[in-house]
């Protein structure tokens, strides 16, 4: 028998089409570019089971063809990033009266690209061109970039359906702040959650009750000191599961942590949060709802020093300004990196339907003074919150540098010494090294002393937006 005979309108010349007789173990990436090429094109119909040239039916018993479709999604989950839309299927047939199996595979053109296959440690990108696959071209390559620049994460479909009794928790969530209202079915469909075929979207899926993969991933960690180079470390934790206990575990562990203090107002004593819960949990939810889900083996930074508290998240600000520090909270314009993820959190009664949400954290540390200010800073790769400890009376101060040995710079000013510890743990502009060194942001400064540093490989520059920032390159120097 072949495949046109139990196949309606399969179209067997096109470049969309191709069959194994069984998935090679031996060359898997012999089979599994194909699935990258059809995705990165136009999608297309892969067939196991089928005759490669011929078209004869070669099939599997049920057992067989079971364990051939859990090889092949092993597969691409461990090699395809991202994995491709698809929908996999059996067609059954019979066959001197035994039924036998071809399993078919629909590829659909990926939303987002280019998909690249990752074969031990060694990425490639494949395009499907002509009835073959091989690898994409530079120009092909910049093309699938700019369709997909734009495309998010959480609204892509998954092949999972949607099944309401996996998804408790956020029901839960949602009452809780919600005064014990009901989320229902409808609403999450409004919302994107899952579509007409009831398959849910990639972000819903960060929300069901057994989500233990890594697309969450959050690192927790307590130092003794000011910082992470010279302090020994207190406590360090990792955690993943769905978005709404890694909310909760984020608030636990930091509220079971944190520092509290009693001061005087008055006659009265009232006692004070380390951290307002309120910006507290601004913060943490802001972070788990613009974090770039795109970004494997990337996590959320849970960092708690002697003055202050860092929240750092994968992924700079979605289609924003690229910062560098900023106490300017409220003047922050970023838009919506997860649609779906911030409509679910915004309809929990837990995230502003417009806007960042830092005013509210503004509006928590509205008395406090110059050295317990809230501030941002953010680059290409991640941004972070920062909270001061209201607690520790200092606030957080840029007293805090190190001391730092290094062999004497070549051409080098009297200005060395301090530029560099400046710049040891924060890159910073001209003007705030300009400012720290009390002298002016001048041609002297940034040819002779900053430009020197640089030729020398001490420092390292970096734009961002129209600002040139420097960072001291830790492996010239040695905290002392």
């Amino acid at each position: 028998m072949y495949l046109e005979e139990i196949v309606e309108d399969v179209q067997l010349e096109s470049d969309k089409f191709e069959c194994k007789s069984k998935l090679d173990r031996e060359d898997i990436v012999g089979w599994i570019k194909t699935i990258a090429g059809f995705a990165n094109a136009c999608g297309g119909d892969f067939y196991i089971g089928v005759e490669d040239k011929t078209n004869k039916l070669i099939g599997f018993n049920r057992r067989e063809a079971d364990n051939e479709r859990n090889y092949f999604n092993n597969q691409i989950n461990e090699h395809l990033v991202p994995r491709p839309q698809m929908t996999v299927s059996f067609i059954r047939y019979e066959i001197k009266k035994k039924e036998r199996y071809v399993i078919h595979v629909r590829v659909m053109e990926s939303a987002v690209k280019p998909v690249i296959l990752k074969y031990k440690n060694i990425p490639s990108i494949f395009m499907r061109r002509d009835g073959f696959t091989n690898g994409a071209t530079y120009e092909e390559i910049i093309e699938m970039s700019v369709k997909s620049k734009n495309t998010q994460y959480d609204i892509l479909t998954s092949d999972a359906k949607y099944d309401a009794s996996k998804f408790t928790m956020l029901r839960e969530f949602y009452s809780e702040h919600n005064d014990g209202k009901v989320l229902s079915d409808k609403a999450l469909h409004s919302m994107g959650f899952y579509n007409e075929n009831e398959l849910l979207a990639n972000g819903a899926l960060l929300f069901a009750d057994d989500y233990q993969e890594k697309k969450t991933e959050v690192q927790c960690s307590v130092f003794s000191g000011f910082n992470k180079g010279s302090e020994r470390i207190v406590t360090i934790n990792r955690f993943h599961g769905n978005i709404i206990s890694t909310i909760q575990y984020i608030m636990e562990f930091i509220t079971q942590r944190m520092n509290h203090s009693m001061i005087k107002l008055g006659d009265k004593r009232k006692n004070i949060d380390a951290y307002p819960q309120r910006a507290l949990f601004e913060g943490v939810v802001n972070a788990v709802a613009h974090r770039d889900y795109f970004l494997d083996g990337t996590q959320i930074q849970v960092d708690m020093f002697k003055d202050r508290l860092e929240i750092s998240s994968p992924g700079s600000f979605y289609r924003g300004e690229k910062l560098g520090k900023t106490y300017d909270l409220s003047g922050i314009i970023s838009k919506r990196r997860n649609e779906l993820i911030a409509s679910v959190l915004v309809s929990c009664n837990v995230m502003e339907a417009a806007g960042t949400g830092f005013d509210k954290i503004i509006e928590e540390y509205k008395e406090a003074d110059e050295g317990h200010r809230p501030y941002i800073y953010s680059s290409s790769d991640h941004f972070t919150l920062v909270l001061p400890d209201m607690t520790y009376i200092d606030g957080v101060e840029d007293s805090n540098i190190p001391v730092l040995t290094f062999v004497p710079v070549a051409n080098g000013t009297n200005y060395d010494d301090k530029v560099l510890s400046f710049c040891y743990y924060q890159a910073h502009k001209v003007s705030e090294i300009a400012e720290y060194l009390g002298i002016s942001d001048s041609t002297y400064l940034r040819k002779q002393v900053l430009g020197n540093l640089e030729k020398q490989g001490y420092l390292e520059a970096s734009k961002i937006s129209r600002a040139m920032y420097f960072k001291t390159n830790p492996d010239m120097v040695t905290v002392s």
